[in-house]
């Protein structure tokens, strides 16, 4: 069964960015020019991923117009002349079917998941996490998805990080398989570093079988308080293999002030429109330093 949806949980405050996100949804900040969540719609889209289903929670009825048409500014656009821009604010609507599901409570990734339980029905599925922006030459969830037609298992995103930062992610322990691919015997949701398996870290891509829906619903709330994602798959291993690829690509973490500040730099020095002078910018800033 070939893959053509998506999740992508987006009912969080976003209060590590606030003031911005007091009445703003985090996921609509922009790199350069486009809403964070744009990127993982497009990496989604590039994979041939048809549906995708936004979680989301109150105040965050931007998203929900911003992947709409919005024929108001259409006509404006076109009365003045601008068909670029009419053509950039259609193909928004057009990337993908869009549907969408209230978290009304915030409990946790797992149970974002679980919400779409009805809409995915018994297909396996992706999940994006919007506040990882992954650049490469091939798509991070396709890359993925070629592990997931090879192994027909769940395959879970995953990155090296520093010791000290094990706390901070799903951390896995398993048998290396090839340079790129693990099977994951054992993951562990946030550990302090003396107690992490590894320093192997899941992050925001991941590729799910339906039967992870039977593990959420028996998975009690954990770290947080909250129901973990992390804590069902460690579940789901007991009944099917699940495996840890790590991607070829560059991260960025734009949940963090610094990584979102990396994100904007860099991808903007690697527009076409924008690179060349903003590099020269950047130097003559430094050499004012």
């Amino acid at each position: 069964m070939d893959l053509k949806k998506a999740i992508i949980p987006a009912a969080g405050l976003g209060t590590r960015f606030l003031p911005a996100t007091k009445a703003s949804p985090k996921e609509m900040l922009p790199i350069v020019d486009k809403p964070a969540i744009q990127y993982v719609i497009e990496e989604a889209k590039s994979a041939s991923i048809e549906s995708i289903l936004i979680i989301t929670g109150r105040g965050k009825e931007a998203i929900e117009n911003h992947f709409d048409y919005s024929y108001e500014l259409q006509n404006i656009l076109e009365k003045r002349g601008k068909r670029e821009e009419v053509e950039i604010v259609k193909k928004i609507a057009d990337m993908a079917d869009f549907f969408y599901v209230r978290q009304k409570e915030a409990l946790g990734l797992g149970h974002a998941v679980l919400c779409a339980k009805n809409w995915v029905s018994r297909e396996p599925f992706a999940v994006f996490l919007g506040d990882d922006i992954i650049i490469s030459k091939t798509p991070c969830i396709k890359q993925m998805i070629e592990v997931f037609e090879e192994k027909r298992a769940t395959v879970l995103g995953v990155v090296e990080v520093v010791k000290k930062d094990t706390s901070k992610f799903g951390i896995i322990k398993g048998k290396k398989i090839s340079d790129s691919l693990i099977e994951v015997s054992d993951i562990v949701e946030k550990p302090e570093p003396e107690k992490a398996p590894s320093t192997t870290a899941v992050i925001g891509r991941y590729i799910l079988t339906p039967q992870i829906f039977d593990q959420l619903e028996k998975t009690k709330p954990g770290v947080g308080g909250e129901i973990q994602l992390t804590d069902a798959i460690k579940s789901l291993m007991k009944k099917e293999k699940v495996f840890a690829y790590r991607f070829k690509g560059k991260r960025y973490d734009i949940g963090d002030k610094f990584g979102f500040l990396q994100a904007t730099v860099e991808i903007a020095l690697q527009r076409k429109d924008l690179g060349k002078e903003f590099k020269k910018y950047l130097k003559q800033l430094l050499n004012e330093k």
